[in-house]
């Protein structure tokens, strides 16, 4: 097969806008309107998002002369300003509106698969190349003109169709191993919540007992926790826990003096109220950039519920001032920026070549506490919506917190370390062992991508249409 490539520019080949630049009337419900902090790589990030009203995106996103907005599939949209250099490619079954800090690359399909658009530029290669034409400090951006002269080499439509099969393997498998990622830590974060927010467990033995018999001033929330739990007893598929298990757990509630904690102020018998501050400490160790060249460097928005969002490494002399501290296996990352927008990840691999922001709180758990339950803690929903609480209290730019106001989170802990030790075993760990072996594989496979891509394109390695030769060797 005849490998021809031509060198030519975005606005060679695509038709490039953004989205909408005026003021948008924001709405609970509607058609999405989404920002680039909405696109991920390859992926659309749906926890926060806006509406905007019919009349209002028929009015905003139209396809016309003067300006095509209108979004259709094979469209790849990429973040501008903000969250910056992310791609993802539109669908048939997308409907949505944008702001226009998303740029629109519409691809000439005669000379351009928009499959082929979205791989490439969401390359390591291109990224490094549009990386020298971001502006801003902490908040990239770029404009639609730049975009139009990045360079882009362009095959034959049979080449980019060659390269489009063999990449899209490794796309599912990604696909796939996220998936089965979020799955897991659903699974965990709704088992933790069980045992130390709910406390179901001891609401089982309690009940088991006939605590709820007795004549107390039990708060609404424990009652209500008790009969919804006794609905869950008696349905068809309920599974108790190993009776062993059960017997770490007391059998009755007491009420504390801080009717915020537990069910309404009663909590599980000879459990500890506890602070924050007695679990974990903050730590700020300078990292030594000039021994080194290169460091993959984490900003607040490069982590997220969980997820390390790259692993790109960046020249030290190109790092911005904030970019000092040093991490270590088994810190907690935490944005001290609106903790709604879950910026927080664990740190469950060797970092020693990882530098993160002066924005990241870097929490290390004490030594007599373990630090992934500390992580489950920390991130609870109830936790988070505490900690922004907090944060729109102060004055600032931003919603922001301390370490101060993060140390004095209280929780209701057991009183000794069997039933935490416990979790940590059953649980924690053999998710997080897993979580962690996808997030290598899904690196490597980057990594693979990234590596092909221009080996495709220049026809160092010939490969086939159908795809076999990569599939096969991902998916067995």
């Amino acid at each position: 097969m005849e490998n021809k490539t031509t060198l030519m520019t975005l606005g060679d080949v695509c038709y490039i806008t953004d989205g909408a630049h005026a003021k948008v009337e924001r709405q609970v419900s509607g058609i999405m309107y989404l920002t680039s902090k909405n696109i991920g790589d390859g992926k659309l990030k749906l926890d926060n998002f806006d509406f905007i009203s019919e009349s209002s995106f028929s009015k905003l996103f139209t396809n016309t002369k003067k300006a095509q907005r209108k979004l259709q599939a094979g469209d790849v949209l990429m973040g501008i300003i903000g969250t910056f250099g992310n791609c993802y490619l539109y669908k048939e079954t997308d409907y949505f509106g944008i702001s226009s800090s998303v740029a629109i690359l519409r691809p000439a399909q005669s000379k351009l698969l928009p499959e082929y658009l979205y791989y490439y530029i969401s390359s390591a290669s291109f990224k490094k190349i549009l990386e020298k034409f971001k502006g801003g400090s902490v908040q990239g951006y770029t404009n639609i003109a730049t975009i139009k002269a990045l360079p882009i080499p362009i095959p034959s439509l049979e080449t980019q169709k060659v390269i489009i099969a063999n990449l899209t393997p490794l796309d599912k498998k990604i696909t796939l191993n996220c998936q089965v990622n979020k799955t897991l830590e659903n699974m965990a974060q709704t088992l933790f919540k069980s045992w130390f927010v709910d406390f179901d467990p001891v609401v089982d033995n309690a009940l088991d007992a006939g605590f709820f018999e007795q004549d107390l001033e039990f708060s609404d929330e424990l009652l209500r926790r008790a009969e919804a739990r006794k609905a869950v007893r008696e349905s068809a598929d309920f599974k108790p826990l190993p009776e062993d298990i059960r017997q770490l757990f007391p059998a009755a509630f007491e009420e504390c003096s801080e009717p915020s904690l537990g069910l309404g102020g009663w909590v599980p018998e000879g459990w500890l109220e506890t602070k924050l501050s007695e679990l974990v400490d903050t730590v700020s160790k300078t990292y030594p950039l000039k021994t080194v060249d290169e460091v993959i460097f984490l900003n607040t928005g490069d982590i997220e519920n969980g997820n390390f969002l790259h692993a790109n490494y960046s020249k030290v002399d190109g790092l911005p001032g904030q970019a000092k501290k040093s991490i270590r296996k088994g810190d907690i990352l935490f944005s001290e920026i609106r903790p709604k927008n879950k910026r927080f990840a664990y740190v469950g691999f060797e970092s020693n070549n990882y530098v993160v922001s002066t924005k990241l709180m870097v929490l290390r758990a004490k030594d007599v506490f373990n630090p992934l339950f500390a992580y489950f803690l920390l991130t609870l929903n109830q936790t988070t919506d505490e900690l922004q609480r907090i944060a729109e209290l102060r004055s600032g730019t931003f919603p922001q917190i301390t370490f101060n106001e993060l140390s004095l989170i209280q929780f209701v802990l057991p009183s000794t370390g069997g039933i935490m030790e416990r979790f940590v075993s059953l649980y924690l760990e053999p998710f997080f062992e897993k979580s962690s072996s996808n997030r290598q594989e899904n690196e490597s496979l980057v990594n693979l991508r990234d590596t092909l891509l221009p080996k495709l394109i220049s026809g160092e390695i010939q490969l086939n249409e159908n795809g076999a030769e990569i599939a096969n060797a991902v998916l067995i």
